[in-house]
């Protein structure tokens, strides 16, 4: 046989290192794509000249091109024949990535648990992300829901990886020779800086975006996300195709511009929930609670912790009385960013 069914939850194997196929050079097109899909404003990933100011070569690409092209490759080897990617942890960006570089993927199992149903089970893997000098840009876990294959297969051992609730200050990366100390706020489009925000604030980014199936299209095969459930309206009993939880992210890191405008880059994930599905017609809202802040030894430059939910429903809402995340919740993400002082 030929072609490629995936693998499914009993052909995972734990401590296995699985090489993902298919590096991908990215290149300016990639910034233009991203731009026309989410309504992104960052001026530190839009201006060669507003980085050149901050320390940088130039105008690195969005922290979530690197995100999106490195779980894209990872995706027909752990996710094609995915239930549904339930979280994130322990990640963190090392490098920032300009047009030209080319990146490839890694994964290693490190979790696997049987759901007691016997008809899936979880499977979690750290995945690295390098460049074409074997550089580590990015690594993350995450943990997917697989269907069994042979219903019949023997369960593996139950192994859940113990992970950091979050990545510590001290170990966030600050990229070399950023510098915030001539930061121009006018030109970054908003005048709120790093000690303006308090821990417990909460932001209402104010706008929507109703999701359209054709961005949705267009953003799963920009990253060369194959998994079925993106692609194939059979797939699922409802007849719907489900949107990819990574544009529900760049939708929501996007519209938190009107806010968070100097939130200049994402430097770590702490974690990170995909609480409901969304679908084409669903309007994407967004809101951010300041979690905590830290200094760091670059000039200028401090790190902030957000909560960052996109819903469907109103700002500052999450959970229900019984603890469970409401239904217009559609994602719960926990990161650093960097934020001139």
């Amino acid at each position: 046989m030929k072609t490629n069914t995936g693998r499914f939850f009993e052909d995972y194997k734990l401590g296995e290192v699985i090489p993902h196929a298919v590096p991908r050079t990215l290149s300016g097109g990639e910034r233009a794509a991203y731009t026309s899909l989410y309504p992104t404003r960052f001026a530190l990933t839009s201006s060669d000249e507003f980085a050149r100011v901050s320390g940088l070569p130039a105008a690195p690409l969005d922290e979530l091109i690197a995100f999106h092209t490195v779980f894209g490759k990872t995706v027909p080897d752990i996710s094609l024949n995915a239930v549904a990617n339930l979280g994130y942890a322990e990640g963190r960006w090392h490098l920032p990535v300009y047009p030209e570089d080319t990146l490839r993927s890694e994964s290693e199992v490190i979790g696997l648990k049987q759901n007691s149903n016997g008809k899936s089970g979880v499977v979690w893997v750290r995945t690295r992300g390098l460049n074409q000098r074997d550089e580590l840009v990015m690594d993350y876990v995450r943990w997917v829901m697989v269907r069994k294959g042979n219903l019949d297969a023997d369960a593996p051992e139950t192994v859940i990886p113990e992970l950091a609730k979050t990545v510590s200050a001290d170990d966030l990366v600050v990229p070399a020779g950023l510098d915030f100390t001539n930061y121009d706020f006018t030109l970054a489009g908003e005048a709120h800086r790093w000690g303006e925000y308090e821990v417990g604030e909460v932001i209402d980014h104010v706008d929507g975006v109703t999701v359209e199936e054709a961005e949705h299209m267009m953003a799963t095969r920009l990253w060369q996300n194959t998994a079925k459930v993106h692609f194939d309206a059979t797939n699922r009993a409802d007849g719907k195709r489900l949107i990819y939880g990574g544009h529900v992210i760049s939708m929501a890191r996007a519209l938190s511009f009107n806010g968070l405008a100097n939130a200049q880059m994402i430097v770590a994930l702490n974690g990170g929930a995909h609480a409901n599905p969304c679908f084409s017609g669903d309007t994407i809202r967004a809101w951010t609670e300041v979690l905590d802040k830290a200094e760091t030894s670059a000039p200028g430059v401090g790190a902030i912790r957000l909560r960052l939910v996109a819903t469907k429903g109103q700002a500052g809402d999450l959970r229900g009385e019984d603890g469970k995340y409401l239904p217009e919740v559609l994602l719960d993400l926990d990161y650093w960013a960097l934020m001139p002082l």
